[in-house]
């Protein structure tokens, strides 16, 4: 009943029908975003579920089950400017063929209700706010903070959501949708190259990593290059420097990530040391006293460089999110369904944020696959994953909903 293909056929139809030249061009609340829910839609219409956008713009696919309780699926067909073929969108349509097998091995009545749900702007490109529409029904969205958002054209979210349909002031009744949500399943591709470099195709999420950004600035002093000898030199960029080797040393330390991502220098001209110099700093871990470790070890190594430089250090909070771990049964649930298909699974943590991380906040047992990625590229038009894979995906999502529908069947 489970068709894998007919799921890696729709993909790239949805490919021909929302990408170019460039990638794929689904950007949140613009005509072709609107073209990718029409194609979800369509398909959805072929089968006995209601369907609904809710006040944040979310899409539902709704097939009631024996019980009001709910399993519910879920993805984004939403992309970056340019992206790639598979992003979100594979979790959608994996999900949509699993209600189609689903609906008619029980006859369009199943033990539990089964939802799919499309969330909005996962992806955050458009107006630097990732996550939300599966934030405003988790209930971690503030309109105030909404309403100042803009693209790099002017337009404001708010504007763009009442285009199409959507009243932001109303997103937050979003969070009803969440109110019978038994478990949530998300499958995604890796976005990064574990899985490949260890030769298999599928994993078992353990949850989404904490994440702390900050800014560090030092101060020193501005000074004619040609003149000011190196030994009496206040150089900001020179504890800079220091740093950026630094962190490599603190994530090695911690079993972490580090990444300055952006470096700004004042005065900003090749006659003159370095007065100011300021820089972004990720860092991410999946547990939390070793994220609040790794910012530490940043700190003391900064404020070090910058004596020895004869600078001072400053620092600034950008933002930040715990660490989210998803539930204990479910990730040997999806481990036991990756083995009914392949023969070894690996565990692993996810470095990109998920809706799958707002949906287990809001108190859902919640949970992933991962399946490889191809040179662990994503966001990127060449984005790619064996075929071969992408059916096993679809087989072990299938496996892992039977698995948590019978698991909501028992409990309730």
């Amino acid at each position: 009943m489970l068709d894998p293909q007919r799921t890696i056929d729709e993909l790239k139809a949805l490919r021909e029908l929302t990408g170019d030249e460039h990638g794929a061009q689904r950007v949140a609340f613009t005509d072709t975003w609107v073209a990718a829910r029409a194609f979800l839609k369509e398909r959805l219409d072929a089968l006995p579920v209601t369907q609904h956008m809710d006040a944040a713009g979310n899409w539902w696919a709704t097939l009631p089950g024996e019980s009001d309780r709910a399993l519910l699926i879920g993805g984004h067909l939403d992309s970056v400017p340019n992206g790639g073929w598979l992003d979100g969108c594979l979790n959608v349509l994996a999900g949509l063929e699993v209600l189609r097998r689903v609906n008619e091995q029980y006859a369009g009545r199943p033990p539990v209700t089964l939802k799919l749900v499309d969330w909005a702007d996962e992806e955050g490109a458009r107006f630097g706010r990732s996550l939300y529409g599966s934030s405003a029904a988790g209930g971690n969205l503030d309109v105030t903070e909404m309403r100042r958002l803009k693209d790099r054209d002017g337009v404001s979210l708010e504007d763009a959501l009442s285009r199409v349909g959507i009243t932001l002031a109303d997103a937050p009744e979003a969070r009803a949708e969440l109110k019978d949500a038994a478990a949530y399943l998300e499958l995604h591709i890796e976005q990064g190259p574990v899985l490949e470099g260890m030769d298999l195709p599928l994993g078992a999420v353990l949850g989404t990593v904490g994440v702390e950004r900050h800014t560090i600035t030092f101060h020193g002093q501005a000074a004619h290059s040609g003149s000011t000898p190196m030994n009496v030199r206040k150089d900001a960029f020179l504890a800079a420097g220091r740093l950026g080797q630094a962190i490599y040393d603190i994530a090695a330390r911690h079993g972490g990530v580090c990444t300055i991502g952006s470096v700004k220098t004042l005065p900003g001209i090749v006659t003159s040391v370095v007065e100011t110099c300021e820089l972004t700093l990720d860092q991410r871990h999946l547990d939390a006293d070793k994220l609040a470790a790794m910012w530490q070890d940043a700190q003391d190594a900064a404020t070090q460089f910058a004596q020895d430089a004869g600078c001072t250090v400053t620092f600034g909070d950008l933002w930040n999110i715990e660490p989210i771990p998803f539930h204990p049964m479910l990730i040997d649930a999806a481990e036991a369904s990756i083995l009914t298909v392949t023969p070894a699974a690996h565990r692993l943590p996810s470095g990109p944020l998920h809706d799958a991380a707002e949906v287990a906040r809001a108190g859902v047992p919640t949970v992933m696959l991962f399946v490889q990625s191809l040179r662990g590229i994503s966001h990127n038009k060449i984005e790619d994953t064996r075929e071969d894979h992408l059916a096993l995906s679809v087989q072990a999502l299938d496996e892992l909903t039977t698995r948590t529908m019978d698991w909501i069947a028992k409990g309730i």
